[in-house]
Parts: structure tokens; C-alpha cells; sequence
């Protein structure tokens, strides 16, 4: 039985992920792969289920008519009303079977059908009905289905079933196998976790007892559950395990053992762009394209550009019945033919998507941990990549930034920024009892004065040369 404190702790402790390679055999990878796919088709197919009864639901005028009141008395804060309205959508919900019960119900038979265990299916379950709380909640507008070759993490949330794990050696099935340990954090992380199996109930009355007196949380890097991800790089298989973790993550240092990202303090004032960053401090003023590591990303992109254009040549002369006179591609089912060819620039076209994925995400963290190297504030204004990225629906122009936002990722690199400051703040307050904070402005602000103004876009502008903070206003 877990002690009400310790339940407390573990309710509201941070949670890191720790990603390592198995050392499994390709017959082993083959398996997993396999295994993979078949839960990628239950949970299509429940995902089918689910899309079927959502649709029915959005379908009634009484429904939208409830949403909308939903986010009309959420943004005006008024409980009282948004209590009724959640009861009635709820009501609504059950009468058409769009509830989590009616979910995880459903998969029953359709594990049982693919041969896949219950703690699996119940794990894809709760993935697949999360987006659809998303629809009924948020903004979502629709479920999607895995396509082929997209396979999805095989996870079970309890560190006792599905992928039991004793020490650092692990076992799914009847596959035993360990991990491939390459440098000194996940060294560092690896004997954390260890020394807590060793030491589980010491280090969890230090939690629970310094969360009681203290309400901070201490890091006791507890393994919570593990999943294994299937990746294809470089025509190889490649099997992970991601270990989720009680607490935050190790410090990363460099092989003399001094810290690689420093953390400054000061205010930042950054204004993100679609394509373009925007910082200024005390002592420093840059301006930068976002997700951009050398020459390399901006290369990469024309190359995936060409060799979509031939794989769309090639698709076109091997299918010419399927178009219109026009270009445009035939209503209704249709039957395709790929050449060999084809499928080799599929192959290449691939291969270069994750690696143009991979050095974006690596460059929005680069770009991460030098703002945080400069301070400890950020003001940044609030922006909507979404919105920017539709197309317009009025005016001569109706394209706007939907490749700039997929190659150069603004909103991403805001996300990444918000958590590594929330991250530090907590552990800020922690050590030194620092509070940090990312302050958000609605209106032109004068970071110099430190007072609301109303300028034009030139005027805040010259005070970029003028003032070592600049004035930020939206457009």
C-alpha cells in the first residue's frame, strides 16, 4: 500500500525520458518490428470505431451548439454555467458512446483479435481516446490513422508487465536483452537508477517526507514504466528503449566534467518570427534563423524538393488514368502502379525527411541553450503558428507561411524554450531560491522604461539601435 505522502509526491513530481539503444539481434528487431505493426492496425481500427461515433455526435446541431457555449463560459471563467453545459455534452457523450469506457472496451476483442497483450492494447486505447478528448475538448478537428511503415511505441505503463525491467536488462516476451550505454549523461542517469532499485524505500521517505514539510520536490529518478520505439536509419533496424523517469534530468558536462550549457541571468527580449529570431540583452543583439545548423538543412531541403518533383513525374507517367486533363487527381478509389524507380526516390526521399527532422530539432535545442546561456527572463508577445500557417481566405494572395512554419518550426522553438525555463525555475527554486518567469506582453511594451506604450512599428524599431532593449508591438 503507498503511503498518502508518497502518492502526493509522485502526483505532482517532474518526469524525464531516458532514451537507449538495445543490443538486440536482427531475427530479435525483426520480431519487435512485427509486433509493432500489429498494434499500429488495432489501434486503426479502434481509431475507426471511435471516428464513426464522433461523427454521429458533432453531427447534431444540440452538440455544436454546446461546445460553443463550452468555450464561451471557459473564457469568461464562469464556473457555475460551464458546470452545466459540461453535464449536458457529458450526457450527450454516453448516449453516443463517445466515452472512455466504450473505448477501452472496444479493444477487448480487437487485442484478442491481433494477438496483442492486455497491457499493450489498454496503452493504445487511452493514446487513441486522448485524441479524441482533444476533439471534444480542444482544438482538434478530427482522428487520423497510422499509415504504414509509421509504427507506434509498444508501451505499458507498469514497470511490472509487458516490458519487465530488473536492473538495466529488460524482457518482452520471451526476448531477453540489455542496452548499449555511449557516454558520460546517460552513464550518470544509468547509475541513478540503479542506486535507486538499490535504495527504493530510503529514497522514497525523502521524497515524501521533504514534499510534506516543504512542498519541493525532490528527484529520486525512479523507473516508472519503459517503451521500446522502432526506427528504420540508414536501411538498418533500430530498436530504443525509452525509460520514463521520476525526476529531472542529469546536468550535462563536457569529458573535463564543466557544465556544456550555462545558465545566465537577465532579462531577453526575443521576437520569433516565422523564419527569423530576433534577441536582444544588455551586452548582446542577434538576429538568426530559426532551426539552422550551417549550410546543411537549407541544401537538404532543396534536395527533398527535387526528389519529390521526380517521384510525382514518375507517378504520373506510371498512372496517367488516374489524373484529369487538368493534373488534377481522379474522385473515388483508385489502383496505383510504382516502377522500380519510384520506389528507390521514395526510399531516398525518406531517409532525407528524418535526417532534415533530426537536424532541426538538434538546432531548435543549439538555439534553446544559447538564449538560456543570456538570462533568465524571457519576453517574447504572444503568436499563433497556426493561424499563420492556413491559407487566407480573403485577398489576391491566398498563400501565406505553411512551408516556412514545417521547415523553420516557430512554435516548436517557443515550446522547447518554455520548458527548459519552467525546468530551470524549479530548479532554481530548489538550490537558490530563484524565481523565473516568461512574461508574455499583449500590448507594445518598452523594455527600457518598463512601462506599456502605444508606438508605431518604426518608432519601436529605432529604439533597437537606440536602447540595448528593444520595443516589441504586434502587427
Amino acid at each position: 500500500m503507498i503511503q498518502p505522502e508518497l502518492k502526493a509526491y509522485r502526483r505532482c513530481s517532474d518526469r524525464h525520458v531516458l532514451v537507449l539503444e538495445t543490443n538486440l539481434t536482427y531475427v530479435e528487431k525483426c520480431q519487435i518490428f512485427h509486433y509493432a505493426d500489429l498494434v499500429r492496425k488495432a489501434g486503426n481500427e479502434l481509431t475507426g470505431i471511435m471516428k464513426k461515433r464522433y461523427d454521429q455526435l458533432v453531427r447534431t446541431k444540440r452538440y455544436r451548439k454546446l461546445k460553443s457555449l463550452y468555450k464561451r463560459y471557459k473564457d469568461a471563467d464562469n464556473k457555475k454555467a460551464l458546470k452545466d453545459v459540461c453535464d449536458q455534452m457529458k450526457e450527450m457523450q454516453k448516449q453516443y458512446d463517445v466515452t472512455w469506457d466504450y473505448c477501452r472496451t472496444s479493444m477487448i476483442p480487437i487485442g484478442k483479435k491481433y494477438g496483442i497483450d492486455a497491457v499493450f492494447a489498454l496503452t493504445k486505447a487511452e493514446d487513441v481516446f486522448r485524441g479524441i478528448e482533444k476533439c471534444l475538448y480542444s482544438d482538434g478537428e478530427t482522428v487520423h490513422f497510422k499509415k504504414r511503415g509509421d509504427l507506434p511505441c509498444i508501451r505499458a505503463k507498469q514497470i511490472n508487465r509487458g516490458i519487465i525491467m530488473k536492473q538495466m536488462n529488460f524482457k518482452f516476451k520471451n526476448i531477453e536483452f540489455g542496452v548499449n550505454i555511449k557516454d558520460r549523461y546517460e552513464q550518470e542517469e544509468v547509475d541513478a537508477i540503479l542506486y535507486y532499485l538499490k535504495h527504493a524505500e530510503f529514497m522514497d521517505s525523502i521524497a515524501a517526507n521533504t514534499y510534506k514539510e516543504t512542498d519541493i520536490c525532490v528527484s529520486t529518478y525512479r523507473p516508472c514504466y519503459v517503451s521500446l520505439v522502432c526506427k528504420k536509419i540508414r536501411g538498418k533496424l533500430r530498436v530504443y528503449v525509452h525509460i520514463t523517469i521520476e525526476g529531472l534530468s542529469k546536468p550535462k558536462q563536457d569529458r573535463f566534467g564543466n557544465m556544456k550549457h550555462n545558465k545566465g541571468k537577465g532579462i531577453v527580449g526575443c521576437d520569433i518570427g516565422t523564419q527569423t529570431i530576433a534577441y536582444t540583452t544588455e551586452t548582446k543583439v542577434g538576429l538568426k534563423n530559426l532551426a539552422e545548423r550551417g549550410s546543411c538543412i537549407e541544401v537538404n531541403e532543396r534536395k527533398e524538393r527535387r526528389i519529390y518533383r521526380a517521384m510525382d513525374r514518375s507517378r504520373r507517367a506510371m498512372n496517367p488514368d488516374n489524373y484529369n486533363e487538368d493534373g488534377t487527381i481522379k474522385k473515388g478509389k483508385k489502383k496505383w502502379t510504382y516502377s522500380n524507380r519510384y520506389k528507390k526516390l521514395r526510399t531516398k526521399h525518406r531517409e532525407l525527411c528524418r535526417i532534415n527532422e533530426t537536424n532541426r530539432h538538434l538546432a531548435i535545442n543549439e538555439d534553446v541553450n544559447e538564449l538560456r546561456s543570456l538570462g533568465d527572463v524571457f519576453v517574447t508577445e504572444p503568436k499563433n503558428a497556426k493561424k499563420l500557417q492556413k491559407r487566407a481566405k480573403t485577398g489576391k494572395r491566398k498563400k501565406r507561411f505553411g512551408k516556412s512554419i514545417k521547415n523553420r518550426c516557430p512554435a516548436i522553438f517557443r515550446v522547447r524554450l518554455k520548458e527548459s525555463s519552467e525546468s530551470m525555475l524549479k530548479c532554481q527554486m530548489i538550490i537558490r531560491q530563484v524565481n523565473m518567469i516568461i512574461r508574455v506582453m499583449n500590448t507594445s511594451r518598452n523594455h527600457c522604461h518598463k512601462e506599456c506604450i502605444n508606438c508605431k512599428m518604426e518608432q519601436g524599431y529605432k529604439e533597437i539601435y537606440i536602447h540595448p532593449f528593444f520595443c516589441t508591438a504586434l502587427i
